[in-house]
């Protein structure tokens, strides 16, 4: 066995200088990367979809001349992505660590990256393409964390199964002009392991097409103080993370990666951009035509011997006839423009689609202009929205409590300059981080409101409590609107006034206080 551990660690290694101008026509045909060709070419093809970059249609116009012209496509699939990154996480999102000083670390590292705010961001392509990857990494100069992101085209897996990814390789493309020539630069950073040990190589190739990896150039041609090789001691698991769409990988049962929310709905989104691309063209082709006779197109002199005619030149509304010296007419042959029919159609394809994205229907609407989203109180608790939000949940919220640990290991196992480790805390189990996400957005405020209402009346919650949770207050806040309701009653209701009231709460100066003020106030 250990033999065996050693030749496959001598292959890791590799040696720059044995791997050195060795070329590769595709990343997938690099000997460490471990992914199936069809799922790149999805993912690639997600992308594609994702960015609105459709084929031209091709149509055959009046003179018999095949031309081209854009798709006008809706681009359905960043709208469904967009709604679900919407509801799945916001800003309002919480994070609580047990450990105060662990606590205390990410919510720095959190604040100094901006991270809540760009993870919000990075999760709407995570939806459409199908996944994304987050390194943290520890920059030299200062010693703090940063993050790199990755969306899912630049990521590989290694080695693994359908459940994780424990090794990986992540791809940046840098392209260059040299000797006038454009160049593409792409740096490969594999994460693997060599038994306990964390290995991070780094591999940078250089290609003159943007298809093809390229041959293996040193790393100063680009990076020059980037290491060929670091390992990291004492850590768990990767030092990577990847998040990707709930749901089973059906297309691609084996693979560990994820599939876009739309995967299995691109025929639907076809239908959707096939329907709007053809009543956009019916509205550009049902301009006015008139018919008119030939008679009516010529051109005559006015008095002053300028040419006239019956209609303006830039006109493009009338068609000449030829037709009799003594015969003149005009004729309307505009065609009246099948708008509900359309609109219909694409409404019906809406419902589809929702149903295979799993979002509530009546989700989207189309009014013949633009796709308009649905009111708030569509999206309710009981909803298919909901549902499907708290399944993604699961995903994103393992994959932050992995984020933290993983920050918190490297940190650990990385020394400053003065000698000691960045962090020196201890690790939290994944129980001792809560995650709390907002649901602010499917909540009705005056069904939440008359919730903690009747649990108040029922002593099931402490009034405090209530308003804290009903008017999403500090308990500060709460415990001095509990005590100006109580002034205000004091002042203003003399029944209450004359009740007995603990001094505790006010204190008797201010009681007599309140008392007297009420006094003035009645008389």
């Amino acid at each position: 066995m250990k033999i065996v551990e050693k030749i496959k660690n001598w292959f890791r290694r590799g040696g720059l200088a044995v791997g050195m101008g060795q070329e590769y026509g595709s990343i997938l045909d690099h000997p460490k990367i471990n992914m199936d060709e069809n799922e790149h070419r999805r993912i690639i093809d997600n992308l594609r979809i994702y960015r609105g970059d459709h084929p031209a249609v091709r149509y055959l116009n009046s003179k018999g001349n095949w031309k081209e012209r854009p798709l006008m496509s809706l681009n359905m699939m960043k709208e469904v992505a967009d709604t679900l990154a919407s509801v799945v996480f916001n800003e309002k999102c919480k994070i609580d660590i047990a450990d105060p000083q662990a606590h205390e670390f990410i919510t720095q590292v959190f604040e100094d990256n901006n991270f809540i705010e760009n993870f919000a961001e990075y999760l709407e392509p995570m939806f459409a393409v199908g996944g994304l990857g987050v390194r943290p990494y520890i920059d030299t100069k200062d010693y703090s964390v940063k993050f790199s992101w990755a969306q899912a085209n630049t990521f590989y897996p290694l080695h693994s199964n359908t459940n994780e990814i424990k090794e990986c390789a992540i791809a940046t493309v840098t392209t260059k002009v040299e000797n006038k020539e454009k160049v593409y630069y792409t740096l490969l950073e594999f994460h693997e392991w060599e038994n306990d040990v964390y290995v991070i190589t780094n591999e940078l190739y250089k290609s003159d097409k943007q298809t093809s990896l390229g041959k293996q150039v040193p790393l100063s041609h680009l990076y020059e103080d980037l290491q060929e090789r670091t390992e990291i001691h004492r850590v768990t698991r990767p030092v990577f993370n990847y998040l990707k769409p709930a749901g089973f990988n059906n297309i691609s049962p084996h693979s560990p990666l994820g599939l876009s929310v739309v995967d299995n709905a691109k025929n639907t989104l076809t239908q959707i951009d096939t329907s709007n691309d053809q009543f956009y063209w019916e509205v550009k082709m049902g301009q006015r035509k008139v018919a008119v006779s030939s008679e009516m197109t010529k051109v005559r002199m006015d008095r002053e011997g300028n040419p006239v005619t019956v209609f303006d030149d830039e006109s493009n509304v009338f068609l000449a006839l030829r037709g009799e010296m003594s015969e003149t007419f005009i004729k309307d042959l505009t065609n009246d423009i099948r708008a509900k029919d359309y609109i219909d159609s694409i409404n019906h394809f809406f419902r589809i689609l929702e149903m295979q994205t799993k979002l509530s229907t009546g989700t989207f609407n189309f009014d013949g202009v633009s796709v308009q989203k649905t009111a708030t109180e569509v999206v309710s608790e009981n909803s298919q929205t909901y549902k499907t939000r708290n399944k993604h949940l699961v995903n994103v919220e393992k994959f932050l409590k992995e984020l933290i640990v993983s920050i918190l290991e490297l940190s650990s196992a990385t020394i400053n300059k003065e000698g000691r480790a960045v962090y020196l805390g201890t690790i939290p189990s994944f129980d001792d981080i809560g995650i709390n996400f907002d649901d602010g957005v499917f909540t009705d405020k005056t069904t939440k409101l008359e919730h903690y209402s009747q649990a108040v009346d029922a002593r099931f919650m402490p009034r405090r409590e209530a308003i804290q949770r009903a008017m999403d207050v500090s308990e500060e806040t709460a415990q001095e609107w509990i005590l100006q309701m109580r002034r205000e009653q004091i002042q203003f209701d003399p029944e209450y006034r004359n009740r007995i009231i603990p001094t505790a709460l006010f204190g008797r100066d201010e009681l007599n206080r309140l008392n007297e003020g009420s006094d003035n106030e009645t008389d």
